[in-house]
């Protein structure tokens, strides 16, 4: 099937053309989607169907699809104990005009709304229980086994990648290394999450990361809003106590205070504090553990 694909680049699907996609959808998974409850983004595009189930439709370059395959929402159907809408089934397939491939994933309907956008600038109303959901669901995520590796923001996570990010931003940050890699959502924001009943969806790139990603990447998109800043860190502080959590919120605030950055990001100040202060952190850390080595502690 040859879609309008003008170029072997990323495209927004915001306004690319996705008439074809759907209709395309709709025929191999055998359902109806409703026109008028199509939601468009930049990499995907979802509508509900007359069966009352969800259908999601991404695009993605292929190199940008790991060796493990790109079946995140399939293989994330297994996890034990992770709030998340029932898998139904997909289909997917290559793109006849250019090096991309589409694949569309029907799960059951989300119990509520998403809480807001990726970035939020006010807090929202959260419940105690809706906290506990969330806090019982990463921690079950984290106990699973996986031979996943994260893909955040379709780039493979490795210890390669860690340190160069973190470096970029703390060249004096020398060690770098990750002690614990375990599952991760990998693109947890408050755009992929609902309330006020809890739910966890968009699974295409979760595997194993770093100790405290998805805990960091959370607190990112929340520090324009800086009370619900620090209810994530006060939720999630065992990994942002851990080392490797301080690498991730070094990690999360590099992406925030790249040179790409728009100057008027609220978040940028609260960031770039944040990102001082965890380095003072590991200093401090990597001195203590020296002098206690050099007395036999």
């Amino acid at each position: 099937m040859t879609l309008p694909t003008p170029t072997d680049q990323a495209v927004d699907l915001r306004a690319h053309p996705v008439d074809e996609v759907l209709d395309h959808v709709a025929l191999s998974l055998q359902v109806r989607l409703l026109p008028d409850t199509v939601v468009r983004k930049r990499r995907s595009v979802g509508a509900r169907t007359h069966r009352n189930t969800w259908v999601r439709i991404e695009r993605r370059l292929l190199d940008k699809i790991p060796d493990q395959g790109w079946n995140g929402t399939e293989s994330a159907a297994r996890l034990e104990g992770v709030m998340q809408p029932a898998w139904h089934g997909c289909v997917v397939w290559r793109d006849a005009g250019a090096p991309v491939m589409w694949r569309a994933d029907e799960t059951s309907l989300l119990p509520a709304a998403p809480v807001g956008g990726a970035v939020l600038s006010d807090a929202p109303e959260l419940p105690d229980d809706w906290w506990k959901a969330l806090n019982a669901s990463l921690d079950a995520l984290a106990a699973q086994t996986t031979a996943r590796v994260a893909t955040p923001d379709t780039e493979t996570i490795t210890q390669a990648l860690v340190t160069e990010t973190v470096q970029a931003l703390a060249p004096e940050v020398v060690d770098t290394t990750v002690r614990h890699w375990t599952p991760a959502h990998a693109d947890l924001n408050w755009a992929n999450m609902t309330a006020p009943v809890f739910s966890l969806f968009d699974w295409e790139d979760w595997g194993n990361a770093p100790r405290g990603l998805d805990a960091a990447s959370l607190w990112a998109s929340s520090l324009a809003a800086p009370t619900l800043a620090e209810r994530v860190r006060q939720e999630r502080r065992h990994d942002f106590e851990s080392r490797d959590g301080k690498l991730m919120t070094l990690f999360a605030c590099s992406k925030i205070l790249s040179p790409h950055a728009h100057p008027q990001d609220p978040r940028l100040e609260p960031a770039r504090r944040m990102a001082e202060h965890v380095v003072e952190r590991l200093h401090h850390t990597g001195v203590s553990a020296l002098t206690a080595r050099r007395h036999g502690g």
